[in-house]
C-alpha cells in the first residue's frame, strides 16, 4: 500500500530532475549596472554544450574618480529553476583601460594618477527569465578582484551588479 503512494511522488521528482530547459545557442544585448557609478556593456553569450555557455561583455565604466573601458569573459553553468527562469554561476576575467580624473588640490596644480591597463579576475552568479519571445532578461552579480595595474583604485575589488537585457537568436 505504501509502495503505491510513493511511486507518484518518485515519479514527480525524476521528472522534476531530468527535465532541462534549453539554453539560446546565441543571445546579443545589452549588461547594465555597476557597483559604483554606471557600466554599460554589450554583451554576447554562446551555447557550449548543453547546459554551459561563454559570455563576453565589451563595456564603459563611468565612475566619479576615473572613466574605463573592459572586456571581460565569463564561462557559465546553467540550470533550470522553472519553465521560464534559470539560474547560473561561473568564473572568468578580463582586461581594460582607465584614465583616471585629476585630483584637485589648493595648494598645488592637480595631480593627474597614473592611468592604463588593468586585469582582473572575476565570478559570477545570476537569475534570467527566459520568456516564450527572445528577449532573455537576467540579474546577476560579477565580484572582481584586480591582479595586475590596479596601483591607484581605492582597491581592488569591485561588487559589480547588473541588469541583463539579451535577444536570443
Amino acid at each position: 500500500m505504501k509502495i503505491v503512494k510513493i511511486i507518484p511522488i518518485l515519479t514527480l521528482f525524476m521528472g522534476s530532475i531530468l527535465y532541462a530547459q534549453e539554453i539560446s545557442d546565441n543571445t546579443i544585448g545589452l549588461r547594465l549596472g555597476d557597483s559604483d557609478g554606471f557600466g554599460a556593456e554589450v554583451s554576447y553569450q554562446r551555447a557550449i554544450g548543453r547546459y554551459n555557455r561563454a559570455e563576453l561583455n565589451l563595456g564603459f565604466r563611468d565612475h566619479r574618480a576615473y572613466d574605463a573601458v573592459k572586456l571581460s569573459g565569463v564561462y557559465q553553468w546553467v540550470h533550470s529553476l522553472s519553465d521560464i527562469f534559470n539560474y547560473y554561476y561561473g568564473f572568468g576575467g578580463g582586461v581594460g583601460s582607465v584614465k583616471f580624473d585629476p585630483i584637485p588640490s589648493t595648494l598645488a596644480p592637480a595631480v593627474e594618477p597614473d592611468g592604463g591597463t588593468f586585469a582582473f579576475v572575476a565570478g559570477d552568479i545570476g537569475i534570467e527569465c527566459n520568456f516564450d519571445l527572445p528577449i532573455l532578461i537576467s540579474l546577476d552579480i560579477r565580484p572582481e578582484i584586480g591582479v595586475l595595474g590596479y596601483d591607484n583604485f581605492k582597491d581592488r575589488f569591485d561588487f559589480d551588479i547588473a541588469l541583463g537585457i539579451r535577444y536570443q537568436f
